[in-house]
């Protein structure tokens, strides 16, 4: 499996995944960059939460699974963007049941 900034990651069973690591993801365009590039998101991606809405739960293939390491890193960096992002993600989570989204804190 590929690192959190590489290429999209795809597993043996064909479920895509993306890992965010908080120690890395401090702002919304750092997460914006990571989402799209790992989950492979459409050259017309608008890098804002309606735009991720709108990939997430019409153009993203599934299943895929959404795994945020260290999250409340990010969370103390990027404030309320954090919870703006992650409604969005568990919002879309919900309107679709093959995309799952995890938190670790990771100690």
């Amino acid at each position: 499996m590929t690192g959190p900034d590489e290429s999209p990651i795809e597993s043996e069973s064909g479920m895509r995944h993306c890992t965010l690591d908080g120690r890395a993801v401090g702002s919304l365009d750092q997460a914006f960059e990571i989402l799209a590039r790992q989950l492979d998101f459409p050259p017309c991606f608008g890098r804002n939460l309606d735009a991720l809405w709108d990939v997430l739960t019409t153009d993203l293939e599934g299943p895929c699974t959404v795994r945020w390491h260290h999250c409340g890193r990010s969370a103390a960096a990027m404030g309320p963007d954090f919870e703006r992002l992650l409604a969005v993600l568990q919002d879309a989570a919900r309107e679709r049941p093959d995309l799952h989204v995890e938190l670790a804190e990771d100690g």
